[in-house]
């Protein structure tokens, strides 16, 4: 078990500050929903009511939305683009999606290489490209459940204001929609690219997001 612990550390921890943040998140949020409605005199609801509404919805997908989105992002883009001294990005000679043999696929697979890796045709293309594909998967269909969140809870602030509903694709042109959207897409872009750049000249002694402490800042694609 503790070797298991060790060899499985990261993403232990990161699923612990997952689901230790989601709860806050839940509890932070059901108590400000109940603020809410008590200014507004309407009635105040459980916290299990509350983790299936539409207010709690929306505000969980948009978030993982744009997280889905810079991982992808990041995966597909840097395939082909570089950054000069940034261990973010592969050297400066190797752009592109690489020959068979740098990737030991095909006849240059090795003994122990995932299987659909050693084949060709199609699984081989699925295979080759399942990381952006299942990203993007998880991307489009979290936006896609912020969407619909987004709209039942757009549509109940309007009966709350006797006005019309609307539908889900005419709620995909409001304002509120893209305001979330966007909030969430800038903040995830400006993350990424500012790693990008801070990587070429700060460093973090151990850690493979940054180069070693002795590389120079031009060294490109070189992790500690």
């Amino acid at each position: 078990m503790r070797r298991f612990l060790k060899q499985q550390s990261l993403s232990i921890v990161f699923l612990v500050l997952f689901l230790g943040a989601l709860t806050g998140q839940a509890i932070a949020g059901h108590a400000d929903f109940n603020e809410q409605q008590v200014r507004h005199g309407d009635p105040e609801i459980s916290l299990s009511r509350y983790l299936v509404s539409s207010d709690f919805g929306v505000d969980v997908m948009e978030n993982w939305q744009s997280e889905y989105l810079q991982f992808m992002l990041m995966i597909l883009l840097t395939v082909w683009l570089l950054q000069r001294g940034s261990p973010e990005s592969k050297e400066l000679d190797k752009g592109g999606r690489e020959s068979d043999q740098q990737q030991k696929v095909g006849p240059y697979a090795q003994r122990n290489s995932p299987r659909w890796a050693k084949v060709g045709g199609i699984r081989r293309t699925i295979y080759e490209n399942s990381l952006v594909l299942v990203m993007g998967t998880f991307w489009l269909g979290t936006w896609f459940a912020q969407s619909v969140t987004g709209v039942v809870q757009y549509n109940s602030e309007l009966l709350d204001h006797h006005l019309d509903t609307v539908s889900w694709w005419h709620y995909l042109g409001e304002p509120d929609f893209w305001n979330r959207t966007l909030q969430n897409w800038q903040s995830e872009f400006l993350a990424v690219g500012s790693m990008a750049i801070l990587a070429v000249y700060l460093r973090q002694r151990g850690s493979p997001e940054s180069k070693p402490v002795g590389e120079p800042h031009t060294a490109t694609g070189v992790e500690g």
